[in-house]
Order: C-alpha cells, then structure tokens, then sequence
C-alpha cells in the first residue's frame, strides 16, 4: 500500500523544535504542550501575526526552524518496519523557503522514502492510507479521497472528524495498516 505520512505534527516535533530555538534566541520558556490551536502560535511569542512568525522562522542566512527538529519517538523505526511491505510516501505542506532544509531533515534522519510530494492540495498525491494532523488536510483528504482510510494523528490542536479514523500512537497507526493490509 502506499502510505501518505505528513511530517510536522506527526513525525517531526515541530513545536518542540521553533519553541527551543525561540527559547534560545529570546529567553523565554515555552513548551509544545502550550500549543492547543492550529495557526495561532504567534500568539504564544512576542510577534503580532503568524506572518511575522514565519518570517523570523525562515531563519535568515542560517538554516530555517524546519532543519533541526527532532523526530517523535516510535516514529522513524516504525516507518522503517512499514516501508518493508509498503511504499512511504511523504506529502507536506512547507513555505519555499523550507523545502532544501525539509530534504536534508529527512536524508539526515534518514526517513524510508522514495517519493516526496510539497504540496498544499495534498489530496491530489493518490494513497490508500494518509497520516496527517492538520484539521484543513484532514478535511480536504476526507471529501476528496473517500477511497482512501485518512487518519488523524490525535493533536490538542485537532479535533474528531466523522470518517476520520483517530490514531495517538506509532504502535496504532502500525497496527492499523496491518489490519488494512490484510483486509
């Protein structure tokens, strides 16, 4: 089968990842458990707009927020174990200014994939499983790929969708697939 998995939210800690640097640049004391809604980190910082957010995430002349996120645990091992029956294909969403930092991330934490989609119509990459925690992917993933099981990966800023199948662990999203596979 071929596995749709996003990254930020889902394999990579992306809130743990912005809030040390911004930590370290700004000394505050954030931590990813403040993170209860989507797109409205900014209000989290001292910047006015998610615009000004992603402006200072962009990094400068060194690497953007996106190069040196740690990946949640059970993660990578587990899409090793799938990727030896399955195809893993990685669809995510990323500013342009993002995308050579997102390809050195997954080389260096060498994610099992051949195929990687940057994407925001991420409906339009064909699988028969997605993993994703965004309320608007999971959504538009929902409506357009009726075909496909579309999982949410359980976030404090995601919600239940009817249809949407609730994943909360490695082990379950795992699990799951097998049960597909074999159905």
């Amino acid at each position: 089968m071929r596995l749709g998995i996003d990254l930020d939210g889902v394999i990579a800690n992306f809130n743990a990842g912005w809030m040390n640097r911004y930590n370290e640049e700004f000394g505050a004391d954030l931590h990813p458990d403040l993170v209860t809604t989507w797109d409205g980190l900014f209000r989290l910082t001292h910047f006015a707009t998610m615009r000004e957010f992603w402006h200072w995430a962009r990094g400068g002349e060194g690497p953007s927020i996106f190069r040196d996120l740690d990946t949640f645990p059970g993660a990578v091992e587990t899409l090793r174990a799938l990727s030896m029956r399955h195809d893993i294909v990685i669809v995510t969403t990323k500013p342009g200014w993002a995308v050579h930092d997102t390809f050195a991330w997954i080389a260096e934490k060498r994610i099992p994939t051949r195929e990687i989609h940057v994407t925001s119509t991420k409906w339009k990459v064909e699988c028969d499983v997605y993993l994703e925690d965004s309320p608007h992917h999971l959504a538009t993933l929902l409506e357009h790929r009726p075909d496909a099981a579309v999982c949410r990966y359980v976030r404090p800023w995601n919600l239940p969708i009817p249809g949407v199948i609730d994943i909360a662990t490695w082990d379950e999203f795992a699990g799951l697939v097998g049960e597909l596979a074999a159905a």
